[in-house]
């Protein structure tokens, strides 16, 4: 009987004092155990920091492009654009614009290493444009004029086998010399921007053939196409030249722009030039807003908005 009643005294001084250490610890939860299935605290395991909230990574923001230098060359027609080329490209983020066109030049004008008359100085041509200026971007604007235009044609006329061959020849070299001033730079080559001419009213087929000559040289020297000429020719009549085409939305919420449906592309006694103001003794930009070169212009900077990815 007493080895009964010690042994009951001796259960109950050990469960007094698992009781008193039961009430002194309190209830915890070990940081090795997982909760019950049910409960979604987190888990800590040893060693992790327990922050008052998780943050979110931070999403890396997408890098900036390089800065961007573009540079318009050209004949008359780039002398009458240049300021709203130049406007609508200085609103593209990161970048900078030159413009040198002297009105009646062709590609043999802007050549360096010719021994002949030509009219642009030895400051703008266009590989010397590109040892000071460095662009990474190239816009030509030539619509191919000849020997009655500039005397670097050496009197060959235009639209005969002779033109066509020169042509290719310096839309060739000129080519080779941006990419020759580039390296002398120790910079990459500029990216050569050839703009695809309007129809040409008086000789539609010599228009189509100098574009010929752009679509062969850009992809095998990797340069881009800009087909402003199809903004300013009939739907479905790429090189039949017109006066007037029907306006755009745009056009039609553009004071003066809009008469009767149509946009007025040229002046009556000018069928080449976009610029609607007359036409001075001294080249210079267009004074005045003209549909034709809004219309130019603005493919020419897709084309090289595209290029720079915005």
């Amino acid at each position: 009987m007493r080895k009964h009643i010690a042994a009951l005294l001796a259960l109950g001084l050990v469960g007094a004092v698992l009781a008193v250490g039961y009430l002194w610890a309190g209830p915890s939860t070990s940081a090795r155990e997982r909760p019950e299935a049910g409960d979604d605290r987190p888990v800590y395991l040893p060693g992790e920091a327990r922050g008052a909230a998780e943050e979110e990574p931070e999403q890396a923001e997408p890098a900036e492009r390089e800065p961007a230098r573009v540079l318009f060359i050209g004949d008359s027609l780039a002398m009458e654009m240049q300021d709203e080329l130049g406007r609508r490209v200085g609103e593209l983020d990161r970048t900078t614009y030159l413009s040198a066109p002297y009105s009646g030049t062709t590609l043999c004008d802007y050549l360096e290493g010719r021994d002949v008359e030509s009219l642009v100085p030895a400051k703008d041509k266009a590989a010397a444009l590109v040892r000071s200026f460095r662009p990474t971007v190239v816009v030509l604007q030539f619509w191919g004029n000849s020997w009655g235009y500039t005397p670097c044609m050496d009197r060959i006329g235009s639209g005969t086998p002779e033109y066509y061959a020169r042509y290719t020849a310096d839309a060739e070299r000129i080519t080779e010399q941006i990419r020759g001033a580039a390296e002398e730079n120790g910079t990459a080559a500029p990216r050569l921007v050839w703009v695809l001419q309007g129809p040409d009213a008086m000789a539609p087929d010599r228009v189509r053939r100098v574009n010929a000559v752009y679509e062969e040289l850009a992809p095998r020297t990797d340069a881009l196409l800009s087909d402003a000429g199809a903004a300013v020719s009939r739907p479905g009549a790429r090189y039949t030249w017109t006066r007037t085409l029907p306006c755009t939305q745009e056009e039609r919420d553009t004071p003066g722009y809009c008469e009767d449906g149509r946009t007025p592309l040229h002046r009556e006694d000018d069928l080449l030039h976009f610029c609607l103001a007359p036409t001075t003794s001294d080249p210079k930009p267009c004074p005045r807003p003209s549909p034709g070169i809004d219309r130019y212009t603005a493919a020419i900077t897709t084309t090289v908005r595209d290029h720079l990815g915005g």
